[in-house]
């Protein structure tokens, strides 16, 4: 399964490196990352959007995760990646917001790494 990790957060690779380490060595789960959503875009578009699965930040500079979120909705849809929104912010606002243009799934920092796990292998 490829999965883009989009978070302006520069230590979120090495963060997600070492919690699936297993998976990445068992070739269940490849990363790649993006550190905005006009990054994620490009990456998409250059790589015909590969990734079955993107994990975005919602609060970044420049576009935010949510803008991301109906930019891929809109414009990938065969099919369409699945897409999980992180925030910070678990407020219901966000939460609905996301839900209402198409996320997959919505979970709150700081991850819970066994939970994402499951998630992801139940998406896809």
């Amino acid at each position: 399964m490829k999965i883009l990790v989009v978070d302006d957060e520069n230590d979120v690779k090495v963060l997600f490196e070492q919690r699936f380490r297993r998976e990445i060595r068992n070739g269940e789960m490849e990363f790649m990352f993006a550190f905005s959503g006009e990054d994620a875009l490009a990456y998409l578009q250059k790589h015909n959007h590969e990734a079955v699965l993107i994990l975005s930040d919602i609060n970044m500079p420049g576009m935010s995760g949510l803008e991301l979120l109906q930019r891929i909705k809109a414009s990938y849809n065969d099919p369409s990646p699945h897409v999980i929104m992180v925030s910070a912010y678990g407020d219901q606002e966000n939460y609905n917001h996301a839900m209402k243009h198409g996320a997959n799934a919505f979970v709150t920092k700081p991850v819970d790494f066994v939970s994402l796990k499951e998630k992801l292998k139940s998406l896809v």
